[in-house]
């Protein structure tokens, strides 16, 4: 999906996945312009992982898109719900206010 069309999907304001559902083997997108990116961060990584216990789990380096919107490629390799955060290189988190995001797989 181009990049601006994804830019309606944003789910919070904060946050768009591309599709949704993310299906198990395939490739998905994570947008982020949330608290990170508007204080100006100059990196930002995806945290993620599947299911309760955050299986697999990694860093992901995010590229930036514009001013304050940030997008990385994943390719989905759980079967589980793929769970996510956001952090910058100061080590500031943004998890949802601790809600963390999830998207549930097919």
């Amino acid at each position: 999906m181009p990049r601006k069309a994804m830019r309606d999907l944003f789910i919070d304001r904060r946050v768009a996945v591309d599709p949704v559902p993310l299906a198990s083997k395939k490739k998905g997108t994570i947008m982020y312009k949330g608290l990170l990116s508007m204080s100006g961060a100059d990196s930002i990584y995806l945290y993620s992982g599947y299911g309760d216990n955050w299986e697999n789990a990694r860093f992901t380096p995010m590229t930036k898109v514009d001013d304050v919107t940030w997008s990385a490629d994943v390719t989905i390799e759980g079967d589980k719900t793929f769970n996510f955060c956001f952090k910058d290189g100061a080590d500031h988190w943004d998890n949802n206010s601790g809600l963390n995001w999830g998207v549930e797989i097919i």
